[in-house]
């Protein structure tokens, strides 16, 4: 660490921040309001795989599984290079570089000639965020001291969620006025707004590159068997620490079922409710609105009553969201049901991050070998529950009994908190 860096200053903290306001446009823009209806809208309902035939909802869950299980598989490795080696920063840049070039691409995807390529950048998009991620977290206790946790978690969705809802107010203007202001038809608008992703992604994240305590390395001979030490002295206290294990356990079952419901809510509105694609962009809007304010009402709620309490709440508001989801029938009610998600959505990110970060040793150094678990715990609850929902959705024909089942990943979440002892 450079001897000029003082943890706590606002300066790295808004700095680093920057970095949730840059990648957290991918999130919102390609993964949940445009590009998941837009995919829909642009290839058939059923795909032919070889002898195998999915529905386009169900290869689009496959896709994100797929790309959570080839994250999931490299990341402890690469946070063990990183702590061995000091390499976070350098893995932080590759990821978020991958990302934004593979939104680059999705401008090309029209339709279904280009399904692979557009599939495959898809992946590779969030290959790249949920990469940059990793690295991202593993910065917060070394920039701020334990006390502050759950406040500059916070701040960085809540940065995250303005951010992206300057761009996709930018996108809404784009797709709606887009031949006033003479841009070409039909899909180009959509289209250019995966471009401005891309752009808008690598531009600000430039900031916190340039801001954030620089990589400190050592020499990369025997680098690789460093960081598979790393990983296995942290499983050591991991496996050492009943409190950290048992909440990566409940955070493991409830994340299965939030990730599931935000990656895939604009495919069940746009094909269960007939949303257009304006539609779902306002409904995003007010998501993301609420989101802003549910990460600080949750980090209130959690210093006055504690984070066991505040998560428990959230919960039992998820498990009734899904519950209810499978009734809905009309879009004045989903939008009813939406802002209850965006309530919740802020609040048990911002809140999950901080908790782990209070479990974590005070004054551990190997800060990303430590989140590397708990962001593989995370990416492998994304498989098993986008794979879990597009599995029901291949055999029931039906997204709605895919969005119930997700109410047995929230109760058990519930269930596993309870052991959890805090300080």
């Amino acid at each position: 660490m450079p001897a000029a860096f003082k943890i706590n200053s606002p300066k790295i903290i808004k700095a680093w921040s920057f970095f949730d306001w840059a990648n957290s446009a991918f999130a919102l823009v390609i993964t949940t309001a445009i590009f998941p209806a837009y995919y829909i809208e642009v290839t058939s309902d059923e795909i032919a795989i070889g002898s195998i035939v999915t529905s386009n909802s169900a290869l689009y869950a496959y896709a994100i599984s797929a790309a959570y299980l080839i994250i999931a598989a490299l990341s402890p490795l690469l946070s063990g290079i990183a702590d061995a080696g000091g390499r976070r920063m350098f893995f932080m840049r590759f990821f978020t570089i991958l990302g934004s070039i593979s939104c680059l691409f999705l401008f090309f995807f029209i339709g279904m000639e280009q399904l692979w390529l557009g599939t495959a950048a898809f992946v590779l998009g969030l290959i790249g965020y949920a990469g940059g991620l990793v690295f991202n977290n593993a910065y917060l206790p070394l920039i701020v001291t334990a006390d502050r946790f759950d406040q500059v978690s916070a701040k960085g969705y809540s940065f995250g969620y303005i951010g992206s809802l300057l761009l996709l107010i930018i996108c809404l203007v784009v797709i709606q006025l887009g031949e006033s202001l003479g841009l070409p038809g039909g899909t180009f608008p959509v289209r250019l707004s995966f471009l401005l992703v891309g752009i808008w992604w690598i531009g600000f994240s430039i900031i916190p590159f340039k801001k954030l305590p620089a990589d400190q390395r050592v020499p990369t001979q025997g680098i690789i068997q460093k960081g598979f030490d790393e990983l296995k002295w942290v499983w050591s206290q991991v496996k050492s620490q009943d409190s950290i294990r048992q909440f990566l356990w409940s955070f493991f079952c409830y994340s299965a079922g939030v990730q599931t419901v935000l990656f895939l809510a604009a495919t069940f509105a746009e094909k269960e409710l007939n949303f257009a694609t304006f539609e779902l962009i306002l409904l995003i809007l007010l998501l993301q609105v609420l989101a802003i304010f549910g990460a600080y009402i949750f980090a209130r709620l959690s210093r006055k009553r504690g984070n066991k309490f505040s998560l428990n709440t959230m919960l039992l508001l998820w498990t009734a969201i899904c519950g209810v989801a499978f009734f809905v029938d009309g879009k004045i009610p989903f939008y009813i049901l939406a802002s209850t998600v965006g309530l919740v959505m802020g609040g048990i990110q911002a809140l999950s991050r901080a908790t782990y970060s209070k479990l974590i040793p005070e004054g551990t150094k190997d800060t990303t070998s430590y989140f590397s678990f708990y962001d593989v715990l995370e990416k492998v609850a994304i498989v098993l529950g986008t794979l879990t929902f597009g599995l029901l959705d291949q055999l029931t024909g039906s997204m709605r009994i895919s969005i119930l089942m997700l109410t047995l990943f929230f109760i058990g979440g519930i269930l596993l908190l309870r052991p959890v002892k805090f300080k």
